[in-house]
């Protein structure tokens, strides 16, 4: 979805960036299904000038994330130097799991749009996707990660535990969830 776009005029702008600020807040006390109409209002403009702005709820919550997004492909850069390739991936999607639980909703969102191309959504995930992919097949090389497994079943189980960490009670932290699943993921 890389169309041209041409610079936005400031009032545009300022439209644009206030809707931004007022979509995270949002989505931090409502979740990603937090009402369209009342980010707008709260921006200070119409739910016209949100829509031209961002026409899916999906291209606004991609917006919100993206910049946490190019931040965790840095670090699966980054982590490539580890001498510890398994702890490097594991490090990685703890990172990771911290922006998928950021905003209520968000695990679920992300499962729907893994796998659907004509979403905002994807292009970002996929950029993501193609940088922790190296982290992954390093960790396979090094004999310490399954051979098996695929870095889209890494994301779904990344999903799925920060969907239960934010929906189940007692000891489901995110921290303690990925513990147990790299300790399955390990070569024997």
């Amino acid at each position: 979805m890389d169309t041209e776009k041409k610079p936005l005029r400031a009032d545009a702008r300022r439209n644009y960036e206030r809707l931004v600020e007022e979509a995270k807040r949002a989505f931090a006390a409502h979740g990603v299904e937090a009402s369209l109409e009342e980010i707008a209002r709260r921006a200070g403009v119409g739910i016209g000038t949100l829509y031209r702005h961002f026409p899916t709820r999906e291209a606004l919550v991609e917006t919100v994330l993206r910049e946490g997004y190019d931040a965790q492909a840095a670090v699966a850069r980054e982590l490539l130097g580890s001498s510890e390739p398994v702890d490097a991936l594991k490090a990685w999607f703890a990172g990771m799991g911290e922006q998928a639980t950021r905003y209520r909703g968000l695990p679920e969102l992300m499962v729907d749009v893994l796998d659907d191309e004509t979403s905002p959504l994807y292009a970002s995930c996929h950029a993501m996707r193609d940088q922790v992919s190296h982290l992954v097949e390093r960790a396979k090389a090094s004999g310490e990660l399954r051979a098996d497994v695929t870095v889209h079943e890494l994301l779904v189980l990344l999903h799925a535990l920060s969907w239960a960490s934010e929906h189940l009670s007692g000891d489901k932290s995110l921290e303690r969830l990925l513990d147990l699943v790299f300790t399955g993921l390990r070569a024997s």
